[in-house]
């Protein structure tokens, strides 16, 4: 079952994200105390373990949860597949797709390091639908086909 495996959140933009155990989510804003929140299409970004664990297999250590600046880290779903509309249930939440992949900062701290990095690519942006609060190990669910 897919499930969050870590939250991430920083004070300011620019920076590595460090893990929560839980974390309140907003309509119209994102994650509370996150720099990235607001009214706009990227509140929420996400990205799965199994992507991560493609730039280990590639030779970059010590890659932790919040590295790629993503807010939520998963597992047991792929979610780069996922299309824009797709609603998601993080634990009693609900979220939309509003982007897969954005454009690489090039002068990101994985990305200098190895000529390359993951979240341009496999990592996921979503609106909040329904506010409430999530936690690590909440389940995460298709909310519609």
């Amino acid at each position: 079952m897919a499930h969050i495996i870590s939250i991430n959140v920083s004070p300011k933009k620019g920076t590595f994200k460090y893990p929560v155990e839980s974390a309140d989510l907003r309509v119209d804003l994102g994650i509370v105390g996150d720099a990235h929140a607001g009214n706009w299409h990227r509140q929420i970004s996400l990205l799965g373990q199994e992507s991560v664990d493609k730039m280990t297999a590639m030779g970059v250590d010590g890659l932790k949860p919040g590295m790629f600046a993503e807010n939520i880290t998963t597992e047991g779903i792929e979610l780069y597949s996922l299309p824009v509309g797709t609603k998601l249930k993080l634990g009693d939440c609900l979220v939309e797709v509003t982007q897969i992949g954005k454009k690489c900062h090039q002068d990101c701290e994985i990305f200098k390091k190895v000529g390359k990095c993951i979240m341009p690519l496999e990592g996921i942006f979503v609106k909040v639908l329904s506010e409430g609060s999530i936690h690590t190990g909440d389940a995460i669910e298709r909310a519609n086909p």
